[in-house]
């Protein structure tokens, strides 16, 4: 008290009972504020700490993420490629099937968005020698059986099956 005394009178140059009353008002306001928390400290080292640890695991999460966007981009182009390739060599059987089952005649396979072809419609188209080129609903059931046996046939010249068994 004496220290905070001579400190204000060098400061504020009050005489002694402007300052008691200052002081009395100010003990008053720290009385009104409440008791003081002995535990406080300790209580936010342990929120600190906690922040620490959901901090990290946020991170973690965050990179786990980033890392299984990555993985996605990886397998969705290899997805792609494989999907392509294979794509083009059932394209060139299924012209080549076709082509024995009918004894001529054009065909094709297009995708309706070759953009995203993982997400892309496979459209056949088929001109049976002595035909239009038109897609598939619009053939003949006759017509549209071969085709589709053709296709078929293409896909397993393609990715060859152990056996293959046929019904009607």
């Amino acid at each position: 008290r004496e220290v905070v005394e001579s400190v204000a009178r060098g400061l504020l140059d009050l005489d002694l009972p402007t300052l008691e009353a200052e002081g009395a008002l100010i003990v008053e306001a720290l009385e009104g504020i409440g008791p003081v928390n002995p535990l406080a400290v300790e209580e936010h080292a342990e929120e600190v700490n906690r922040l620490e640890f959901l901090t990290g695991q946020r991170d973690d999460l965050v990179a786990a993420r980033q890392s299984l966007l990555q993985a996605i981009r990886e397998i969705d182009g290899t997805a792609r490629a494989m999907f392509s390739e294979t794509f083009a060599a059932i394209q060139a059987n299924f012209g080549a099937v076709f082509q024995t089952l009918f004894g001529g005649g054009e065909c094709a396979l297009r995708l309706s968005t070759p953009d995203d072809p993982l997400e892309s419609e496979i459209e056949i188209h088929a001109a049976p020698r002595g035909k239009r080129t038109q897609r598939i609903h619009l053939l003949s059931g006759g017509e549209r059986t071969l085709v589709a046996t053709s296709l078929l046939f293409a896909i397993y010249l393609t990715k060859p099956s152990p056996f293959c068994l046929m019904d009607e």
